[in-house]
């Protein structure tokens, strides 16, 4: 059934996308309020984390899921401490747009987690989705044990097979590092800014969407 979910859940995704750095460049420069952060997980909490392209899109996504405790837009897979919004979007730093994802795995499994990330953008666009270009909007499933390794290379694996996409999938796989938070500003931007001409044109079609694919698995 796992599976059966995973392969219905990616069948039409579709592009479409507007710029949504060039929304954002009006922002002050918050490093210092940037920090490193770690979740210690109860016996039925867990984590994931995700990039996606533009995390606005990402975090409105997974927060209609039943199971999901909380979604945080940051930064991962980068080589300084502490990156600010405008030094990751220069693209020199290495990190990549992500949502971290703290879930209870007894409502919601890691496999269907998986089945939304392959929903919520094209994996076969290398370093971009639609206008949103850089190696800071790539494609990524940052793994934070074995079994998570083994589940997303697995689907990975399947999901070309099944030319579910007419081109081959270029999801990066990578151990989990630092995650340092985004800005206050960039936290559940979509439920704060849902009146933006960037949420109703761009965002609330992909929740919509969504929403469609997984109506059986939102909050009520």
């Amino acid at each position: 059934m796992k599976k059966l979910f995973l392969f219905i859940a990616v069948i039409g995704v579709q592009a479409g996308f507007t710029s949504c750095a060039q929304k954002r460049t009006d922002y002050a420069d918050n490093k210092a309020q940037q920090q490193p952060i770690t979740i210690k997980n109860t016996a039925n909490m867990d984590t994931a984390t995700f990039g996606a392209g533009c995390f606005w899109c990402v975090e409105a996504q997974f927060q209609l899921l039943e199971g999901v405790i909380s979604v945080e837009s940051g930064f991962s897979g980068g080589t300084i401490k502490n990156p600010s919004y405008k030094e990751v979007c220069m693209g020199t730093t290495g990190h990549a747009e992500v949502t971290r994802i703290v879930y209870d795995n007894t409502k919601i499994s890691f496999d269907e987690l998986l089945a939304a990330f392959w929903q919520t953008h094209d994996p076969t666009q290398l370093n971009r989705q639609g206008n949103d270009i850089g190696t800071q909007y790539r494609s990524v499933i940052y793994y934070h044990n074995e079994q998570q390794k083994e589940l997303a290379e697995k689907y990975k694996k399947e999901l070309d097979a099944s030319g579910a996409w007419n081109k081959p999938i270029v999801t990066e796989i990578s151990p989990a590092g630092p995650f340092y938070k985004a800005e206050d500003y960039h936290q559940d931007y979509f439920n704060q800014n849902g009146d933006q001409p960037y949420c109703q044109y761009v965002i609330q079609p992909k929740v919509e969407k969504f929403r469609k694919v997984f109506k059986d698995k939102l909050k009520h």
